[in-house]
């Protein structure tokens, strides 16, 4: 056997081995990293999901929760475990675009560290203001904030949180210019315009709807780029006249970057196939999350890219900083 033979046998009995282990998976439990406590919004998402693979994959999915430091703790453990397929981690616009901007350390980088698998679902913010403030529309409360330059206030649940960076982008999408309050607490920040301490808001649409509904606060617009579910009668910040802005706080799956390509599409395939089930587009729309169309690794990849250059100069310039 010639040495050209006799390489080109090797490199296809190598081949034909990597296929078949990428067949035989899973052939044990997957652990499910989670960056939340038990009962958070996203951990339950994360168990409706385990639940439904395991039973795709014919493997228990064992949710793991790990919390601490925005997130960073759990995902850097995942960045760090074998790429074998066993290890995938709940990710957010928050672990792996935010982070990249708020922390100098995270313990991983979002591109290099970790491959998307996808995204399922996602959450807007809402603009809120007290009722009794006269504003009606995003624009009469634009012209209430130029007529009052900085002195106009908006409240956070902290530095570095999707509702502070909502408010910096509106300033950068309007010229206008706010007064950010951060509070320790998001239900702290929305009581604070409930009472009319400050102006405005930019909250997560669950976590106001109620509020909302009851008539105790009085929402202008979704940051969303199409109308939310949730509140199908309240426009979006772009129908409102503010362009290119949307805020759209998403999660999704990851696993370790180096994962094996039939993993990584067998991964996307049942997730989003899941994700497209009318009892979890149910069960998430409880939660306030509402569902994405499917997207392909790549798609995914791209999110986090074209996130990371839309959202580090924004934090950047914000000074915002969770160390």
């Amino acid at each position: 056997m010639t040495l050209t033979k006799r390489t080109l046998l090797i490199a296809a009995l190598a081949a034909s081995t990597g296929a078949a282990r990428a067949q035989a998976w899973p052939a044990k439990p997957i652990r499910l990293i989670v960056p939340l406590a038990p009962g958070a919004t996203a951990d339950i998402v994360a168990r409706l999901f385990a639940e439904e693979l395991g039973k795709a994959l014919g493997q228990t999915v064992v949710v793991d929760n790990k919390t601490g430091a925005g997130g960073t703790i759990a995902t850097a453990e995942a960045a760090r475990a074998t790429a074998d397929g066993y290890t995938v981690a709940l990710v957010s616009q928050g672990t792996l675009v935010f982070n990249m901007g708020l922390y100098k350390a995270p313990g991983y980088d979002s591109l290099k560290d970790l491959a998307p698998v996808t995204v399922s679902g996602g959450v807007s913010n809402v603009l809120i203001v007290h009722p009794d403030n006269p504003a009606k529309t995003v624009a009469d409360l634009l012209a209430q904030a130029r007529a009052k330059p900085g002195e106009l206030t908006y409240a956070s649940g902290g530095v570095g949180t999707s509702h502070h960076m909502s408010g910096v982008l509106l300033e950068m999408r309007t010229g206008v210019k706010l007064q950010h309050v951060p509070y320790r607490a998001t239900p702290a920040g929305i009581q604070a315009v409930a009472n009319g301490e400050v102006t405005m808001g930019l909250f997560n649409t669950p976590t106001v709807i109620g509020l909302i509904k009851g008539g105790k606060l009085k929402a202008l617009a979704v940051t969303s780029e199409k109308r939310s579910d949730l509140l199908a009668g309240v426009p979006t910040m772009i129908e409102s006249g503010v362009q290119d802005y949307v805020v759209n706080t998403w999660m999704g799956f990851a696993t370790p970057a180096g994962t094996p390509e039939p993993v990584m599409a067998k991964l996307n395939a049942e997730i989003n196939r899941i994700g497209q089930q009318p009892a979890i587009r149910e069960k998430m729309l409880a939660q306030g999350i509402e569902l994405l169309p499917p997207v392909s690794p790549a798609a995914a990849q791209k999110l986090v890219r074209d996130d990371l250059a839309l959202w580090l100069p924004i934090i950047k310039a914000s000074g915002a900083s969770a160390e």
